[in-house]
């Protein structure tokens, strides 16, 4: 499985971003995939943002984003998406998006087997 994670940019705080993770390869089956959104800021650990089980019946996100950030996924596009809005010059960091094949949601870097390249976000005025 290879991830492919796009959309990143600048913008002013109090804006909006949508972020992409497309997957592609052979041998899988995206509606079996749980997709992790992580972001790792500059002498920071990496850390997780959102994720969405291949169920997509769970999701989770973590404090910090929580009215703000919505993960979603099309399977039938094999992308996912992470929607953020009310940006602020916190959200400032790399972000990536992660896979799992097997049913989930989880924060923890170590759970997820495929990992795309990161795009970069940048909040400010």
């Amino acid at each position: 499985v290879q991830l492919q994670a796009s959309g990143g940019g600048w913008v002013q705080p109090g804006g909006s971003l949508t972020l992409a993770c497309a997957a592609s390869g052979s041998g899988f089956t995206f509606d079996y995939l749980s997709i992790g959104w992580f972001r790792q800021a500059p002498g920071k650990e990496r850390e997780g943002v959102s994720c969405v089980a291949n169920s997509d019946r769970l999701t989770h996100n973590v404090d910090s984003v929580k009215g703000r950030f919505t993960i979603s996924r099309d399977n039938a596009k094999k992308t996912a998406y992470l929607q953020m809005n009310s940006l602020k010059p916190e959200d400032t960091a790399v972000y990536y998006c992660a896979a799992q094949s097997v049913n989930g949601c989880s924060f923890q870097r170590e759970w997820y087997l495929y990992w795309g390249q990161g795009t970069q976000v940048t909040v400010s005025s």
